[in-house]
């Protein structure tokens, strides 16, 4: 493939979703041969040692937690919000290692989840007609006739913000800020605040038990210094196929090509067709990917996805990231599932509660329901056990700010009260209460099939 793949392959190929109508093409080329010359973002080992990890997942052995912003903006752009997901994610790995009694690889949609694919082209308001909002790396929100052109000096902007973000992230990972008895600290603030803490404090209970153990027997993290800090890695939807082309490059160490704008870069629903530039571009990288296979995806496709992106049929290469919504996973995941099982194929199956839950509000707002958001959850892994594959993990779209954008959770939040705080740029993302309290649902659940496994096997 390396020989025969360049990562200008894509250009050849429709291009859903990709803007053509920069003002000056002249300028977007020289930001993209700006762009070939920086550093990399990560490096081809860290893409690697995912792809390692995410064979775990695919064999059964471990679980994938993937969460973060709908859409990263220049706006937000601070360090406490880079750091309060980070630490979000770190405590409901916490939790789901817990009750899943498997390692959970924590991916972060970060440092690089700019741009979205959108319903429209353009949009109209009192008359007026203008390209849609693409994401900060293109154009701007403000609804004028100059943030709405693309421009590509935000490309500039997006690699700085994303490179200024991994720097912080990896000072957060290795830096003692991931302590292993900090980040369980924090989540017992959240179980007492809970209005459901009592339901939740068994759990947190028994992390302390094991906690205070270990420190009993020496394994505290002045003597084991993986307790204080954490992998963790980046991943975007590879959408806006230029930037990911200038950051491409070639692994002195293999000869392989590697997209160094991230870890992990995914495929979304309205950009996998067959013969389309952005499966075209997948194909020659090497990191991990990952696609969104949503209600209308059929086996057949499906399969033929997979023997594209994954010839070689390589654990932890491709990772299926379902996108039913609550009433429709029952209908469609199942025989998804049942033909990868049947022909073999090692991916890693997980599921974006968040996509296919999406509703508008009756004042307007464009919100998701948490009941249906955990539905969804449930259904994932109920399916993978009567399938016979591993429900391999979740990916959501959540912040660790208390915005109210998506609709109850233990606080029950209303539509009345979506007006408040509703920061984002794009979609509704899970606050910092909501996304926790959905890890301990997710963790009971995951305990009880684990349990039911091991009953199976010992019958």
């Amino acid at each position: 493939m390396s020989e025969r793949w360049s990562p200008a392959a894509w250009r050849s190929r429709p291009a859903k979703h990709v803007p053509t109508d920069y003002p000056d093409p002249a300028a977007l080329e020289r930001v993209e041969a700006s762009l070939r010359v920086m550093p990399p973002l990560v490096f081809a080992g860290e893409a690697r040692q995912l792809k390692t990890r995410l064979a775990s997942v695919a064999q059964g052995k471990a679980f994938l937690l993937q969460g973060g912003d709908c859409a990263e903006s220049f706006k937000e752009f601070h360090a406490d919000n880079i750091r309060d997901t980070f630490r979000l994610l770190l405590q409901m790995a916490v939790v789901l290692t817990f009750a899943g009694g498997k390692p959970v690889v924590k991916v972060g949609r970060i440092a690089g989840q700019f741009a979205k694919p959108r319903s429209e082209p353009i949009e109209t308001i009192d008359g007026v007609t203008l390209p849609s909002y693409r994401g900060d790396n293109i154009n701007g929100q403000d609804f004028d006739p100059a943030s709405r052109a693309p421009d590509p000096d935000r490309l500039l902007r997006a690699y700085a913000q994303s490179a200024s973000t991994l720097n912080l992230l990896r000072a957060f990972a290795s830096g003692g800020y991931a302590d292993l008895y900090n980040v369980h600290r924090w989540t017992l603030g959240f179980v007492e605040g809970s209005p459901q803490g009592a339901r939740y404090r068994e759990v947190a209970d028994k992390i302390s038990e094991t906690l205070d153990f270990m420190s009993a027997i020496g394994l505290t993290p002045e003597r084991q210094p993986e307790l204080h800090q954490v992998e963790f890695y980046t991943s975007h939807e590879a959408l806006l196929l230029g930037f990911e082309e200038a950051m491409t490059r070639v692994d002195s160490t293999s000869g392989d090509w590697y997209d160094t704008s991230a870890h992990m870069l995914w495929i979304g629903e309205r950009t996998r067709q067959l013969d389309g530039a952005h499966i075209e571009f997948m194909k020659g990288i090497k990191n991990p990917i990952g696609v969104k296979c949503g209600p209308t995806m059929e086996p057949e496709e499906m399969l033929r996805l997979i023997d594209a992106l994954n010839p070689a049929n390589e654990p932890g290469r491709l990772t299926l990231i379902g996108r039913f919504g609550a009433e429709k996973i029952a209908q469609r995941l199942p025989q998804l599932m049942a033909a990868t099982v049947r022909e073999g194929k090692n991916v890693v199956w997980s599921i974006d509660p968040m996509h296919g839950n999406t509703l508008k509000a009756a004042n307007g707002y464009k919100t998701r329901p948490f009941d249906r958001i955990l539905a969804e959850v449930k259904s994932f892994i109920e399916i993978a056990g009567a399938e016979g594959a591993h429900p391999g993990g979740v990916h959501l779209e959540m912040t660790g700010q208390n915005v109210t954008e998506c609709l109850g959770g233990a606080r029950a939040l209303s539509e009345d009260e979506l007006s408040a705080r509703y920061h984002t740029h794009c979609d509704p993302r899970l606050n910092a209460d909501q996304s926790l309290e959905l890890a301990f649902l997710v963790a009971e659940k995951l305990k009880s099939a684990r349990l039911a496994a091991d009953i199976r096997q010992a019958s």
